[in-house]
C-alpha cells in the first residue's frame, strides 16, 4: 500500500538528517552567504550541518562572521514540487513563518505555475505558512508526522496544521540582540538597551508569526529559570501529551540544563533536543536556548501582539 500522504518542509525546522529520514520528511534547503568575502566566508547551504558542524558554523559567528540568508529559489521550489506532482502522491509543505521570511510567498508562487501547467487538473499539494520557525517547527512537523501516520490524508493534514500551530508556545532567549536586529526582526532601540544593560529578552512568536517579547531577565542563568518557569505554568497534556522541544545555539549545557529541570517536573516528558540550524542561527547567533511545548489556544492570550518596527525578511 502506498503512502497516503507525503511531508515536505523547510530547512528551519532543525531536524537532522537521521530525523528526516527516519520520520520520511524530505527538507527544501534555504542557503546563507558572508557577503563581501573573496573566499565565500560563512557560506553554503543549510543542509542541516552534514557539510559543517554546528559548533564550526557559530564558532565562526563568534569570531565575527555575518552570514545572510536567504529563501529556496523558486527553481528549487519547482523542481520539489514537480517531484511531488509526478510521485502521485499527496504532499503538504510546512513553511517558515510569512511574518519571518518570503519562504511561503516563494512556495505560493510556485505552486501557482504548477496549477498553470496542469489547467483542470487537481494538484493536490499544500502550502502551510506555519507561522514559526526553529523549534516549534520542529515540534509541529513531528506531530504531523505521527497524525499522517494515523491515517490523516494531506488536506486533512493541511488543516489540522493551519489550527494546530495556535497551539504551539514558545519562549526563547538570545544571548546577544544584535543579530536579530541586523536582520530587521528587532527594533534597534530594544537590541541596544537589552544588550547595554545586560537584560535578557525572552522572545516568542506573535499571532502573525512576526517576534514578540514575552519578558526579560536580568542575566542569563534568571534568564533560563524564566524558561522553565514558563514552560511549568503554560504547558496543557491534551491533546498531545508529555512531548516538549528544547532547543539551542551551539549552548548544550544551558539545553541540558532546561531539559534536566523540565524532566524533574514531569518525568514523563518526552524531550527533542535540535540544534538551531544555519538558517534561524544566523540570526540569533550563539547561545540562543528554545523552549516549544503545546499549550492552551494562543489566540486568548493577551500578551501576544506584534514588536513595533519588524519587518519581514528572507
Amino acid at each position: 500500500m502506498g503512502a497516503i500522504c507525503q511531508i515536505m518542509a523547510d530547512s528551519t525546522c532543525d531536524f537532522t538528517p537521521q530525523m528526516a529520514t527516519e520520520l520520511g520528511v524530505t527538507i527544501l534547503p534555504f542557503h546563507y552567504v558572508e557577503a563581501g568575502k573573496p573566499d565565500g566566508g560563512l557560506s553554503g547551504d543549510d543542509d542541516l550541518f552534514q557539510t559543517r558542524s554546528a559548533h564550526e558554523f557559530y564558532d565562526a559567528i563568534r569570531h565575527g562572521a555575518m552570514p545572510i540568508t536567504s529563501q529556496p529559489s523558486q527553481l528549487e521550489y519547482d523542481e520539489a514540487f514537480q517531484r511531488a506532482y509526478e510521485s502521485g502522491v499527496p504532499t503538504v509543505l510546512f513553511c517558515i513563518s510569512s511574518g519571518l521570511s518570503g519562504g511561503y510567498e516563494g512556495a505560493r508562487m510556485s505552486l501557482e505555475r504548477l496549477r498553470e501547467q496542469h489547467p483542470g487538473e487537481e494538484i493536490r499539494i499544500y502550502v502551510v505558512d506555519t507561522l514559526v520557525a526553529s523549534t516549534p517547527l520542529t515540534l509541529l512537523v513531528q506531530e504531523a508526522c505521527q497524525k499522517r501516520d494515523a491515517g490523516l490524508n494531506a488536506e486533512q493534514l493541511a488543516q489540522w496544521a493551519e489550527e494546530a500551530r495556535y497551539f504551539l508556545h514558545t519562549i526563547f532567549m538570545v544571548d546577544n540582540l544584535d543579530a536579530l536586529h541586523r536582520g530587521g526582526r528587532l527594533p534597534k532601540g530594544v537590541a541596544v538597551i537589552g544588550d547595554a544593560l545586560d537584560v535578557k529578552a525572552l522572545l516568542h512568536f506573535n499571532l502573525d508569526g512576526t517576534l514578540g517579547i514575552r519578558g526579560v531577565a536580568r542575566g542569563r542563568k534568571k534568564g533560563l529559570r524564566k524558561i522553565v518557569d514558563f514552560f511549568e505554568k503554560t504547558r496543557e497534556l491534551k491533546p498531545y501529551g508529555h512531548v516538549c522541544c528544547v532547543g539551542d545555539a551551539d549552548a548544550p549545557d544551558d539545553g541540558y540544563a532546561i531539559a534536566s529541570e523540565l524532566h524533574e517536573f514531569d518525568p514523563e516528558l518526552a524531550i527533542t533536543r535540535p540544534t538551531i540550524g544555519p538558517t534561524i542561527g544566523s540570526h540569533v547567533g550563539p547561545g540562543m536556548v528554545s523552549c516549544c511545548f503545546w499549550g492552551k489556544d494562543r489566540r486568548q492570550d493577551k500578551q501576544i501582539t506584534r514588536v513595533k518596527g519588524v519587518r519581514n525578511s528572507k
